[in-house]
């Protein structure tokens, strides 16, 4: 694997201050999604779609998604739990395998088969529905396995932060042009991990970016303490290099 499957750490975090000023859509009719609309300066028929980690659209993932939105990307946040993410700062006891394998109903599961069909749903709509033509995509832990699986169905940039559950043979599949953020202390995406998963990015020959942000860990670029100073910093650097990235390869 190109990093190991999540765990406790994937849910801990701080709960972020805001208002989301986006609106909650459903895609095919059946998965909620969260759309961000630029107010103005649009990039006209460019989009992204964000994949977010295990807890799902919260308020968080929804100021984030109004970010790209306020720098002229239209974002769609997108539920790949069918209405079963998790809350914040689960106990340690959770069994995070069995939620992943069946859901917390026991028929609801977390797998590439369940969300696979969710994510193509959320391209289709910002293609056919919403008449993006330029397509980029993020995601979070959870979610950077799914940027790294689709390009395959319309994404052609992708940006990932401190993945998890990505197989080697999923990151060396990408055809487009893709940045990771990644923390110094990381469990779930360790140093032999990012190592060799630059290692593919180069032998693909396609433009890749690791950036790593020390003082932090696994989840800073959407559960940071922003009371941190180091932790509020590497957010923000993150978020940058999302933009920066976009800009050099998607407009």
């Amino acid at each position: 694997m190109a990093s190991y499957p999540p765990a406790q750490c994937c849910t801990l975090g701080t709960k972020h201050r805001g208002e989301p000023t986006g609106k909650a859509i459903k895609l095919a009719g059946k998965w909620d999604g969260y759309l961000a609309t630029p107010t103005e300066k649009e990039h006209k028929e460019v989009g992204i779609v964000y994949i977010p980690d295990v807890l799902g659209i919260w308020v968080n993932s929804q100021m984030m998604a109004d970010r790209f939105a306020a720098n002229g990307y239209r974002c769609l946040v997108v539920d790949v739990f069918n209405g079963d993410s998790l809350p914040l700062n689960r106990p340690p006891d959770f069994d995070m395998k069995k939620w992943m394998t069946q859901g917390s109903d026991g028929n609801n599961p977390h797998t590439k088969e369940a969300v696979d069909p969710i994510v193509e749903a959320a391209i289709r709509l910002m293609k056919e529905e919403l008449g993006v033509k330029k397509l980029g995509a993020v995601g979070y832990c959870f979610g950077a396995k799914y940027v790294a699986r689709h390009f395959s169905s319309g994404i052609e940039v992708g940006f990932m932060a401190h993945p998890s559950l990505l197989e080697e043979e999923e990151l060396a599949s990408i055809t487009g042009p893709l940045s990771i953020a990644a923390a110094e202390v990381d469990y779930i995406f360790p140093a032999e991990k990012r190592h060799k998963s630059e290692q593919i990015l180069a032998k693909i020959g396609l433009p890749y970016q690791i950036n790593l942000y020390s003082g932090v860990i696994h989840g800073f670029a959407v559960r940071c303490d922003p009371r941190k100073k180091a932790e509020r910093y590497a957010r923000e650097q993150a978020f940058l290099q999302a933009l920066a990235w976009f800009g050099e390869h998607l407009l």
